[in-house]
Parts: structure tokens; sequence; C-alpha cells
């Protein structure tokens, strides 16, 4: 009596489609590893409590630019938002605003952290306008914001720098520097500020129906507007929450160096669509996780500072950034095909 095992077809496909799926986790496992060995005291808690802030900062945008790539769009702007709102804050801090009345109105650091932020949503605002009512582009929306914000923060001034951001004890203004420095419990308040924006966004994006929205929105616009779904305030929605999120950071870098500049966020954009797309959001739209943007925001993190570490050239830095996204893209489109290929024979099986 012979026994003939069967290998199952489909058993290999669904490995590797794990294997895809999780692409990310394998390659913060990777870069961590590898750079644990490759750069001096890259295990150091100070090196570790330097890259934690340097990853918040890019997984504020990351967040932000999910959303907005789930609905099928791109935020090139976030980055000069990032600039503009900076400069905001360090001129309120400095200046308040100023009537014209020989009086000027001075804020505490709450009230600055509420104005600039609404400025933030308000340039998301504005890009949603001309996506939605105007139907511009989002590629050519952002990109004209891009420029805006950028020309807008260095007029305000004149290019130069806002620099001693200490505020004043007299307006509550002196407690400024805790939003990028403050510790709470241990834990610097910026990563605080990142827990309740994340676990925030991940509520939203699967818990409620406007997350359900905007992975509809993205999967299929025209369907989801049959069966009800309000696209444009979706897209609205996810384009202001994108100009919020941008706005926090510029909170965050003035408040660390206690200085403003119009230059801050050049390029930042790019590290945000490279997290996203690196942690499984789908630039066709309709895919995409908070916790797999989170992850992804660790990837590009640690393979900045590590370069960094190692003395590698800032110029292969942006070639090695500029392989990471190129390869992240063709991983995504790989397994859209296989699983379309895995849907298929499941329906013939049936």
């Amino acid at each position: 009596m012979s026994m003939t095992t069967q290998r199952n077809p489909n058993a290999s496909v669904n490995w590797l489609l794990l294997l895809l799926k999780a692409r990310t986790f394998v390659a913060l496992i990777l870069v961590f590893a590898y750079f644990s060995f490759a750069a001096p005291n890259f295990l150091s808690v100070a090196n570790a409590v330097l890259i934690s802030k340097h990853v918040a900062i890019n997984a504020f945008l990351a967040i932000g630019m999910t959303f907005v790539i789930i609905t099928g769009g791109i935020d090139l702007s976030v980055g000069s938002v990032v600039g503009l709102t900076s400069m905001i804050a360090g001129y309120l801090v400095l200046n308040g605003i100023d009537p014209g009345f020989g009086w000027s109105i001075q804020f505490n650091t709450l009230e600055i952290m509420v104005l600039v932020c609404l400025v933030g949503v308000f340039v998301g605002w504005i890009n949603g306008i001309l996506i939605t009512k105007l139907k511009v582009a989002p590629f050519i929306a952002t990109l004209g914001m891009l420029y805006i914000a950028r020309g807008a923060a260095l007029l305000m001034s004149g290019g130069r720098t806002f620099p001693n951001l200490n505020g004043n004890p007299e307006y509550g203004s002196d407690t400024f520097h805790v939003i990028g420095t403050g510790v709470f419990l241990g834990v610097p308040v910026m990563i605080w500020m990142l827990i309740i924006a994340a676990l925030a966004s991940a509520y939203i994006a699967r818990r409620t129906p406007l997350g359900r929205h905007i992975y509809a929105t993205g999967g299929n616009e025209r369907g989801a507007s049959l069966s009800g779904v309000r696209v444009q305030r979706v897209k609205m929605f996810v384009y202001m929450f994108s100009g919020l999120m941008a706005a926090l950071v510029g909170l965050i870098i003035a408040s660390q160096l206690k200085a403003a500049h119009p230059a801050t966020g050049e390029f930042f954009e790019l590290n945000a669509i490279a997290a996203a797309v690196l942690g499984g959001t789908s630039m066709s739209g309709g895919r995409g996780r908070i916790l797999g943007t989170i992850i992804g925001a660790f990837v590009i993190g640690i393979l900045s500072d590590g370069l960094i570490m190692m003395g590698v050239s800032s110029f292969w830095q942006m070639v090695i950034k500029g392989l990471v996204i190129v390869a992240a893209v063709v991983i995504d489109q790989a397994q859209s095909r296989i699983q379309a290929r895995v849907a298929l024979a499941h329906e013939a099986g049936a």
C-alpha cells in the first residue's frame, strides 16, 4: 500500500502573500538589525530618544498622507505647510497680532497651538476646494499650494529666521518650548501627541462610518457616490486632516529649535509618502492602515539616522530613499496582482 501526498498549489501563494503583507515589519527588523551592528552607538538610549523624535515628526505627516492616499489623492504641500505654520507660531510668540491701533493681542501657548492648527486646517480646506469643487487634479492643486505656502512663509520675515522663541511669562507663552522638548512620565510630550493622533486616526479608519467612506471613496469613487457616500465631504476631510498634522509638526519643530525658519519642512512630503507607501498604503487608493504607516515611519527614521551615523553622504541617502519608495510601490503592485489571482481562483473553485 503506497501513500502519496498532494501539494496544495495555493499554499506557496498564500505564504508569499502573507510575506508581502508583513513586508513593513520585516523591513523594520532588517534595518534595525543591520544598524545595530554597523552603526556605532546605534543602540544607545540617547540615540533611541533622538530617533523617536525624528520618527514622530515624519509619522504625523505620514498619518495625514495615509488618509489622502487611501482616497486616491496626494498632498505635496505638507512640507511647505510645516514651514508656514512654523513661521506663524514664531510670529505669534514674538509679536502676537497687531491690529494697528497702537496695541497688540498676545496669546498663551494653548491659544497659539489652536490658531496654528486652524491655519493648517484652512490650507487643507483650500486644497479640498480646489480638488472637489474646481476639479483640479490633486497633484496639481497641492503642488501649487506647495509654492504658495512656501512663498507666504518667506514673505512673513523676508526670508529671515524668527529667533529666541522663549515666550513671555506675562502672556503665558513661556511654556511654548514644552511642545517639542517637554517630558511627561519619562516620555517626550511630542510622543504622547503622536500616540493620541495615531489612536484617534486608527479609530476613525476602522471604527467609524467616516473611515469606511474614506476606504470606499478610494476603492471605487463612482460606486461609493452611488451608494450614498458624500465623496466631496470625505475628500475635504482628508485634506483638512493632512493640513492639521502638518501644523502640529510646524509647532513641534519651532518649539524644539526655539526658532522658526521659512525653509523648515523642505522635502518632508517625500518622507511622508515613503512611510505611507512602505507601510502598505496603496497609491491607487482603497487600501492602507495607520499601524503600517507608523511602522513605515520607523523604517524611514531608522534608515535615515543609521545612514547619518555611518557617515553616508546625504546624496546617497536621497538615492537610497528613492529606491525604497520605488521598491515599496513595486511590491505593492505585486501584492495587488497576487490578491487578484487568488480571488479569481476562489471564484473559479466556487
